[in-house]
Order: C-alpha cells, then structure tokens, then sequence
C-alpha cells in the first residue's frame, strides 16, 4: 500500500488533514485563465438538448454511434434542463415543457413483469430503452442504480419548478408519483443489501450494492421513500462494509473506489457538505471532503506514472469508467500494452493509458484550483482533438498514437502523433460535467434538492447530521 510518503508531500499540502465542513477553495483567476469554462458548460448542456427525442424526453446512451436510450441519461439530461434555462440558453417555458414530456412518459410506460412490451417493473425502470418506443431494449436489466440516477433528475425538477403555473404544478406531481412508486423493498431481494437489478428471465442479479460507491443516493432514496422505505438498519448493514475501503492509497486517508465516478454521481443531487452518518463521524471526515481527496488521489497517481503512460502529469489525469480504444494488446516503446474497450478505469485498476475528462471536471466543485488547469492542458495540449461540438469527447488516450501501431479499433480513432480519442460523447460522462459545474458556480442543483422531501428523509433515517441538515 502506497502512503502520502511516497508523493513527496503531495498530499499533505493539498489539504490531507481536512475535516468535517472543509470546503474546496475557489479557483483562482490564474488557475482559471486559458480556460473557458462557460464554452464547455454550455456544449455540454447543448448535448442534451439537441439530442433528447422531443416526444417523450429520451436521452441516447451515446452519440453520434446509433444509441438506445439511457435511463440514468434522461436524469441527467433532466438535471441540465433547469440549468440551461438559469443561464439563458433556452427560456424556462422550453425547458418546463421538455421536463413534463419527459415525466408524463414514464408516468404511464407500460409496467409489469413481462420481458418484453413495457418499460419497467415495480416502480424501477430498464436500464436501456427503445429510443422511440420507450420499451425494454433487448434483455437489459431492471437497473436500481439507473432508475436512482434517473430519480435524481426528477426530484431536481420537482424542486426547481416551483412556481403555481399548472405545467409546474403538473412536474412536482408526477415526480412524486414515479418516485413514490419505486418498491425499494421488494429491491432488497436475496438481501442482505439492495440488490443491483432484476430479470424477468433470471430474477435479481447475484450482485448486491455492499460496498462503497455510487450508491450513495439509492440507499438514501430506498431509506427516504414515503410508501416503501427500507429500515435503517439497511444503511447501517451497508455502511459496515466501509471499512473495508478506507484507505491512504495514492494520497490523504478516504473510502476509495477506483473509478471517479463512484465519488460523483450521489453528489450531483446531494450537497454532503459538512454532513455526515455516525461511520464517517468516527473518521472526522464528511463525504464532499472524500471526494476531495479521491480527486487528489487521482493527481498523485498521474504524477507518479509508475505505468509511464503518455501525457500524464499534474495536470492531465482523471480515470473512471469511458470508452476505451478496444480489447488488444501491442507493443509501445518496448512493452507489452494491455488496452480495454468501454471499462470502468482507475488508480492501478484497468488502466491502459485510456483518459476521461468528465473523471476531472466532475470533480470541480470538490478541487477547482486542480481541476481547472486540468480542463485548460487538456485543451491546450489536444485541441480540437478532443474538444469538439458537446465539449470533450469521451475519452482520450495518448499512448496510442500511432495509427499502424493501433490497428482495428473498436471506438474512436487515431490523430497520427498525438493520441487516440473517441468518436462518441456518453451521456453519463457529460451528466457530471453540466451538473458539477453548476453547483460549483452557484450550487443551483444543491439548494433545490435540500428541500426535497425524499432526500432529506432519507439523511434523516441513516443519521446524518450538522451543516445545512441543521439549519433546515
């Protein structure tokens, strides 16, 4: 195991002894400078928009590769409507109006046990659906995690459109409905903890959500809801597997899970600031500071490149599950070189070279005085490369460079001399780019889901206190 020893101090003096309610600092004008970060919030909010079905609010998975659609994409692409309309790029009417198409169809999706001809199951959704029928697609699975993602966004909606008009007033409704639907109970399945999904062909998928990760807000929404709430002792079964993730690998102590992701998702709708259970008051630490140290963790482990991939440093680095250039192996400067197509990447875990900017931008309201210059060299170093119409491509990977060298790919191409990079933008790799950004400027997700009922009830069951929980 790896100690902040081994960085040199790196660690230490990005903030390793931080506790409970330590903020990230804002940026500097320098670390901003040459970096523009409006451009990339407003083509990343310019993804969901032009690319949701307008007759039922369905948001591929990817694009421009032919897509199904995404459930955990709608509830981001949910979540940026309201921000769009906040910064002016469409008018609160556009966006209410896409809002309510959207929740008037998965109001009325067809339900039920069948395997085929409806869209979900006891209240949880499919992961994948038609892009314009809105069924099951194929023999995908009744996701929990992707039904709480796409919950996130409509609770958000719920919050954000308060006003009397009937469209608004129509929005909170049936996002109480769909929410207050969801048989959490009948989720926990085999138990002891929420399973990860259901079949009508196989029932509930042996996987289980016991350990620490993106699970966060599906535990507070099942332990929140107001018709089939979990008990308690479920987060506390769930929370007794932390231990077992705490650690000081690649910088300061934290719960480490090895792709961002599972340190970004719950907070683009939960502001877990200066909040916190009796497990992480035990460690003097709140979970917006965990991530904090997951990102500094990240850019330790680029910096030390034990790997000696291509391109990494202190500011170009950032690894969560993304599009990768495809199943081989080749030989590069003399190794042998493993590369993955789409895997969940990260911190000596899957890593092929293969790099996500959405792993550092949503990150951004954790550490904007390191996520900034990253977001500017990757720019900078790549270009248009790797930024195009909807901000940042999916993935890049610089060690791959040489088009003879790479052979058939999988994803993406190669620039000859600079890198390889993806052709598709994924929808839940721009979710936390749009959404992060956003409650970094004016924490305009944050203050709207405080007041959510289901959210706060679920803080309340699992005993989170302090912060905004006790000023509410």
């Amino acid at each position: 195991m790896y100690t902040r020893r081994d960085f040199g101090g790196i660690g230490a003096a990005l903030g390793a002894t931080a506790l409970i309610g330590c903020a990230a600092p804002r940026a500097s004008a320098a670390s901003a400078a040459g970096f523009d970060l409006d451009d990339l919030e407003r083509r990343t909010f310019d993804w969901f928009w032009d690319l949701a079905n307008p007759a039922n609010g369905l948001i591929p998975d990817r694009w421009p590769s032919k897509s199904f659609c995404s459930i955990a994409a709608v509830g981001f692409g949910l979540t940026a409507l309201p921000i769009g309309a906040e910064r002016g790029w469409i008018s609160r009417a556009q966006a209410r109006d896409r809002t309510l198409t959207t929740l008037r169809f998965f109001a009325t999706a067809p339900q039920g046990p069948e395997a085929v001809g409806v869209t979900g199951h006891k209240g949880f959704f499919y992961h994948f659906l038609d892009m314009a029928t809105g069924r099951r697609f194929e023999t995908t699975e009744l996701s929990s995690i992707d039904t709480t993602l796409l919950l996130g966004g409509m609770l958000f909606a719920g919050e954000y459109f308060s006003a009397a008009h009937p469209d608004e007033a129509e929005i909170r409704r049936l996002a109480k409905l769909i929410n207050d639907r969801v048989d959490w109970r009948w989720m926990l399945g085999r138990g002891p903890h929420i399973s990860m999904g259901w079949n009508p062909e196989k029932g509930f998928l042996p996987s289980q959500w016991d350990r620490y990760n993106e699970a966060t807000l599906l535990y507070l929404l099942a332990l929140g809801s107001p018709t089939f709430a979990v008990d308690p002792k479920v987060w506390r079964r769930y929370t007794n597997e932390f231990d077992q993730s705490w650690g000081d690998v690649w910088g300061p102590p934290h719960l480490q899970f090895p792709p961002m992701f599972g340190h970004q998702y719950s907070h683009v709708w939960v502001d877990f600031k200066g909040i916190a259970d009796p497990w992480l008051r035990r460690k003097r630490i709140d979970l917006f500071e965990n991530s904090r140290r997951a990102t500094i963790a990240q850019r330790n482990y680029a910096i030390a490149n034990r790997g000696k991939w291509v391109g990494y440093d202190k500011d170009v680095w950032g690894l969560t599950a993304c599009d990768g250039p495809g199943d081989f192996k080749r030989m590069i400067g003399g190794k042998r070189r493993e590369f993955f197509s789409y895997s969940a990447r990260g911190p000596g875990d899957r890593d092929d070279g293969t790099l996500a900017p959405t792993a550092a931008a949503g990150s951004i309201a954790f550490a904007p005085d390191l996520v900034l210059p990253a977001l500017a060299a990757m720019k900078q170093r790549y270009g248009t490369a790797i930024y195009g119409r909807y901000g940042f491509f999916d993935a890049f990977n610089p060690t791959l460079s040489d088009p003879l060298i790479a052979g058939k790919l999988l994803h993406g191409h190669v620039v000859p001399g600079l890198t390889w990079v993806d052709n598709d933008y994924l929808g839940i790799d721009q979710g936390p780019i749009v959404a992060m950004i956003a409650n970094y400027r004016d924490e305009l997700v944050w203050k709207a889901m405080r007041r959510s009922p289901p959210v706060v009830a679920g803080l309340r069951a699992a005993g989170f206190t302090g912060g905004w929980r006790d000023r509410a």
